[in-house]
């Protein structure tokens, strides 16, 4: 529970992600969910789940044969333009949990034999997940942890994460400042990124599978090309080339649809070409990156 504490600490007032917005989300002396001033993610003090249970849609190493125990928690810190699950992430749909009950789906994800417990967006109920893992460990949870996360984290946040999460999987979503502003409102992603993501190679490697091609530690990184490159994808690349490794694992992804705002959006308002997505695979080849997920 140290690391939990520790958590509720970088939440109070909250750094947990690149926003920094300094809020309370754990005040002293109150108790109301209604007495809150709520930061940019709209999380309080108790995470919000969505839905949870096997998911057969990730990476062939996170996915394997039966499934991911992922848990989807609602609310996010960047709010994309583009947001496919906007009830999710911006509404906040989904059910109050509290720590007790975060720990028992954990632990009801490795009875029906999933081989990872799949984080999806953590950044903002990292403390909540922290203590719903003391929890659940000392109740006999031993899958891999994978932190499923936009990859706009505070580098305090994912120091204090180095021995927790076995597998990281962030998205590089924005190579650049104009880009990252344009699609969420946050500039510097880029250099927050850039960091955390390599704080996250520090503690965890390139990804290692076991003999079943299921992987049980290291990086996992994913790109979503956009149209007319506002993704940057060719400085995302020169990053995982000349400061992570060439050996790193890449899902670079090309479902990019025009969902929520973006659909009125002057560049974001079309589906990316074939064009497009050929010459980002060209430029991780150009720079040695061939360790790809299948499309």
């Amino acid at each position: 529970m140290r690391k939990a504490a520790e958590a509720r600490r970088l939440a109070s007032p909250c750094i947990l992600c690149g926003r920094k917005c300094r809020v309370e989300r754990f005040p002293a002396g109150i108790e109301s969910a209604q007495d809150h001033v709520l930061g940019v993610c709209g999380t309080g003090q108790s995470a919000v789940v969505s839905s949870y249970g096997p998911h057969f849609g990730e990476e062939p190493p996170i996915t394997g044969r039966r499934g991911s125990g992922t848990i989807f928690f609602s609310h996010c810190n960047l709010k994309c333009v583009f947001c496919q699950n906007y009830d999710i992430a911006h509404l906040g749909y989904g059910k109050e949990t509290d720590d007790e009950s975060l720990a028992d789906i954990m632990l009801h994800l490795q009875s029906m034999g999933c081989h990872n417990i799949n984080l999806v967006s953590p950044t903002h109920v990292v403390p909540q997940v922290l203590s719903a893992l003391a929890i659940a460990a000392d109740k006999g949870l031993n899958l891999p942890l994978v932190y499923n996360t936009g990859g706009y984290d505070s580098l305090e946040t994912i120091r204090l994460l180095s021995g927790v999460v076995d597998i990281y999987m962030p998205d590089m979503k924005f190579g650049s400042a104009y880009g990252a502003e344009v699609c969420s409102n946050a500039p510097d992603y880029p250099e927050v990124n850039f960091e955390a993501v390599s704080e996250m190679y520090r503690q965890v490697g390139d990804l290692v599978a076991d003999g079943r091609g299921i992987a049980v530690r290291g990086l996992l990184v994913r790109h979503l090309v956009l149209p007319e490159n506002l993704a940057a994808t060719s400085e995302v690349m020169k990053f995982i080339a000349r400061k992570i490794s060439k050996n790193t694992y890449i899902n670079i992804m090309d479902q990019y649809r025009p969902y929520y705002k973006a659909r009125a959006h002057p560049v974001l308002g079309r589906p990316i070409t074939e064009r497009e997505y050929r010459l980002a695979l060209r430029c991780a080849a150009s720079l040695g990156l061939t360790r790809l997920a299948p499309r």
